[in-house]
């Protein structure tokens, strides 16, 4: 029995080791401090031996095109917190908005800065992967948003070549209303935009419950259906070479992602 006072002396042990429980890849997500879904979403959808490691943005909890601007500020810094002795396959910026507003191009700058070794990605690529994945030319599109990013977005797509047939949004300036809609009322919204000349929905926002109605609405629609975070969290799969079919979250998972452009 041990006593304070003496020491101790392990015996000599050989531990049995693997390559641990995330041998198949591991994926990072940098998202807002504000964001009340995407942390959920993509532990749900993770398959078995995939590691998800978050690291969040400080934010203001007021979402314009001034304050999204901000988020680039510290992508460097945050890129590097995501557990940088493992060394994530790939790092994702995930905010959509965020992503349309500093570009594509700079969030991918940044985050080689903080993490070199990691295909570095952000929402917004993902969702233009997902669309072009399923081969969405026509697209109508729901958001929380305010009118002056849902111009932004609208521009967005268009210049990534797709022609959006309607955008609404429902003109919520925080993250955390954007995360306090209930995932039944995205369907009804959903439904709700549906334009007979689109060949898929999206619904964007990586802070809305949109992820848990995805196939409901692709039934009641006929029609694909793409989320922020679904779409990112495919995206990123596929760049770590991770093809699993996984069920519960939609038409796009059946896709092998053939289409994706680099980012590295």
């Amino acid at each position: 029995m041990f006593k304070p006072g003496q020491s101790l002396a392990s015996k000599p042990r050989t531990p049995r080791m693997d390559c641990g429980r995330h041998h198949r890849a591991q994926l990072g997500f940098i998202l807002m401090s504000t964001d009340l879904a995407c942390e959920a979403d993509v532990f749900a959808m993770a398959p078995e031996g995939v590691g998800v490691h978050i690291t969040r943005l400080k934010t203001e909890d007021r979402t314009t095109t001034e304050t999204l601007a901000d988020h680039i500020v510290h992508m460097a810094d945050a890129a590097s917190r995501l557990q940088p002795d493992m060394r994530p396959d790939v790092v994702c910026y995930g905010c959509t908005s965020g992503s349309i507003v500093n570009g594509e191009e700079r969030v991918f700058e940044e985050i080689r800065k903080g993490a070199p070794w990691a295909v570095p990605m952000c929402i917004a690529t993902g969702v233009v992967d997902a669309l072009r994945e399923l081969d969405a030319r026509k697209i109508v599109v729901g958001t929380p948003y305010l009118d002056e990013i849902n111009v932004a977005e609208a521009v967005f797509l268009d210049e990534k070549g797709f022609d959006v047939v309607d955008i609404q949004g429902l003109n919520l300036k925080t993250g955390l209303e954007f995360g306090k809609v209930t995932p039944g009322y995205w369907k009804e919204f959903a439904i709700e935009i549906d334009d007979p000349e689109a060949d898929a929905i999206f619904l964007s926002c990586s802070g809305i419950r949109a992820l848990d109605v995805i196939e409901e609405i692709e039934a009641a629609t006929g029609k694909p259906v793409i989320t922020s975070n679904q779409a990112q969290f495919w995206s990123c799969l596929r760049r770590a070479g991770i093809a699993d079919e996984l069920e519960g979250f939609g038409q796009l998972f059946s896709r092998p992602g053939e289409t994706l452009r680099p980012t590295g």
